[in-house]
């Protein structure tokens, strides 16, 4: 699986609408509000980085008040390890 990051700029007093509509996207596992220089950061997780590429660029930017966004692909082999601390 590939996991990306996603940092979403919208207009402002529309963050809660745009929020709502990338949770509807296919492929996005998680949606939060935050606060600061970007207004949502947005975890997508799909089989394969084709399908981030599409997300990103033919579902999340084209979210009406979406100004940009930022994508932080994963490195792989350097996601969260906790569990096989144990």
């Amino acid at each position: 699986m590939e996991l990306a990051f996603v940092l979403v700029k919208s207009k402002m007093g529309h963050e809660m609408d745009v929020l709502n509509e990338i949770l509807k996207i296919d492929g996005v596992k998680e949606v939060t509000g935050t606060y600061g220089q970007y207004d949502i950061f947005v975890k997508v997780q799909v089989p394969t980085k084709a399908q981030i590429e599409k997300i990103i660029t033919k579902d999340i930017r084209k979210v009406h008040n979406v100004v940009s966004t930022t994508t932080l692909p994963v490195i792989p082999g350097q996601g969260d390890n906790r569990s096989s601390k144990k």
